[in-house]
Parts: C-alpha cells; structure tokens; sequence
C-alpha cells in the first residue's frame, strides 16, 4: 500500500481498509468475539476480537483527541497522557479496558462512528493543513492520521484474517 500524500488519498486509504476490515469483522460470531486466542499488542500476551476493535476504537478517538486539542491551540501529549510511545502495549491495554462494558455490536457502532467522525474532519481541513508541514516531529497531520488509523486498519484485518482462518 502507498503512502498517501494528499487529502484525497488519504480518505480513500481510510474508507478502502476500513471497508475490507468491517466486511471481515462481521464475520466475526459475536458469541465468540471475546475469546482471547489472537495474538495481542503486547509481546507474550493475546486478545480478542473484541479487544482488537476495542484497540482501533481507542486509537481513532485518540486521533479525533489529537485534532480537537490541536485545532483549540491546545498541546497535544503524543501518544496519550501518561503514556510515551515505547509504552504502546500498556496503552492497548488501557484501551482493552476503557471498552470491556460494550458488547459486540456496540464496539462496531462506535468504531464506525469513530471513522465517520475522521472523515468528516479530514474533509474540513485543507491539503495544506494536512500535508505542508512537520506536526509532529517530522511527520505532517496527515501522516500521523495515516499511522493511526487506515495502518493499523490494514494490521488488524491480517490478524483477524488469521484468526477466522485458525477457527475454520
């Protein structure tokens, strides 16, 4: 997959990846979606389904957290308050738990209306905004919206699509 480098590439990466994983996550049984047999975020650890939509859930939101903070002259902690980026297996944990309370159906909804939100505001801003300079360290706005969301949409998908295969 290439890296988008405009506004319009980057919304089709999103809605072109988060398509294929939707298709496949409804394939999902939701009676067996907590079942915690998937490799996890953490070496030496596994989740679940579910876990794995709770991850992405937590990681849009997370973006849409970063934009609001940004757009409000805000300082932004990458990647998360009390979190520094060699720390991501706590954070996926941390996501884990913030979503353990929704059933199946309900980390879906909130998954798509997660992205429907990216969307809309990869949409408001300009290609400017996006890609004509550094946000955060060397990376532009819309490659760090890329890193985290339509990456670890493709990522999620090829752990799912080993997992529905392991489980015949």
């Amino acid at each position: 997959m290439t890296v988008p480098t405009s506004r319009a590439e980057l919304l089709a990466a999103i809605t072109r990846t988060f398509d294929r994983l939707m298709a496949d996550l409804t394939k999902v049984p939701p009676d067996r979606a907590r079942e915690a047999t998937m490799n996890g975020h953490a070496a030496g650890t596994t989740m679940s389904p579910a876990d794995l939509v709770a991850y992405l859930v937590g990681w849009n939101e997370l973006v849409l957290k970063w934009l609001d903070r940004d757009d409000r002259d805000e300082s932004v902690d990458f990647p998360e308050t009390g979190f520094k980026w060699n720390q991501l297996g706590l954070l996926a944990q941390k996501f884990y738990a913030d979503h353990d309370a929704l059933e199946w159906h309900e980390r879906l909804a909130r998954l798509t209306d997660a992205k429907t939100r990216l969307v809309a505001t990869i949409t408001a801003r300009s290609a400017d905004e996006l890609y004509g300079s550094a946000w955060y360290g060397r990376w532009t706005k819309g490659r760090m919206i890329q890193l985290n969301t339509s990456s670890p949409y493709a990522n999620a998908r090829a752990r799912l699509r080993t997992w529905l295969k392991a489980q015949g």
